[in-house]
């Protein structure tokens, strides 16, 4: 098997934007990245109404499914049912990882935030706060009620890094994949992970438009 650059753990819940999480996996494949992926039963259903892709829901299907979407390596994209109590990021002792759900719904969201621990993902979550570990919640949903900023405000408060959805357009996108590769982004610079999909901040000269 390949040597692979650390894992990242993806998870897709069932927030609208999957389009985010599946180039995200797109991405860390490109940067040699292992990557342990996650799919919620309702992020299956936003897929298929999202975009043209319809995946497997039995993990190794998926695995092999996302693999040739991708391009990655053989054994470099691992996938895990949500009841795999078997599953590294069901432990602290596990491999450690910097985990992402994209997008992230409201419900996963207080899920995490009040510990439940009812399947994979929320669990995996939990560990990550737990063993201080990277764990980048992107949510989705406006408008946002005082229950999901409180839920957000908890997570803030134990290092949870809360990058909702909401390109910018400073970059003077083109096109749907231009804003979608804003959020990845910005995901990628919460990891540490270096690319090219947005230049940043001041390394290329803006225009200012009159009005």
């Amino acid at each position: 098997m390949a040597a692979f650059k650390p894992p990242v753990t993806v998870a897709l819940t069932g927030a609208s934007g999957a389009q985010y999480g599946l180039r995200l996996i797109d991405v860390l494949v490109a940067a040699e990245h292992e990557v342990w992926v996650m799919i919620s039963k309702a992020a299956h259903m936003v897929i298929a109404t999202e975009t043209e892709f319809s995946l497997p829901a039995q993990p190794q299907r998926l695995a092999e499914s996302l693999t040739a979407r991708s391009g990655a390596a053989e054994g470099q994209i691992r996938c895990f049912s949500r009841e795999d109590w078997m599953a590294p990021v069901a432990s602290g002792s596990g491999a450690p990882s910097s985990m992402v759900i994209c997008p992230c719904s409201t419900g996963t969201l207080s899920a995490v935030a009040t510990g439940a621990s009812n399947n994979l993902i929320e669990r995996a979550a939990d560990v990550a706060i737990k063993e201080r570990r990277r764990l980048v919640m992107v949510p989705r949903e406006a408008p946002l009620s005082p229950i999901h900023l409180e839920h957000m405000l908890t997570l803030s408060r134990l290092g949870v890094v809360i990058l909702p959805a909401a390109p910018g357009f400073y970059h003077q996108p083109h096109s749907i994949d231009d804003l979608i590769d804003f959020i990845v982004a910005r995901i990628l610079n919460q990891l540490g992970i270096e690319h090219a999909l947005v230049p940043r901040w001041g390394e290329q000269a803006t225009t200012t438009k009159g009005v």
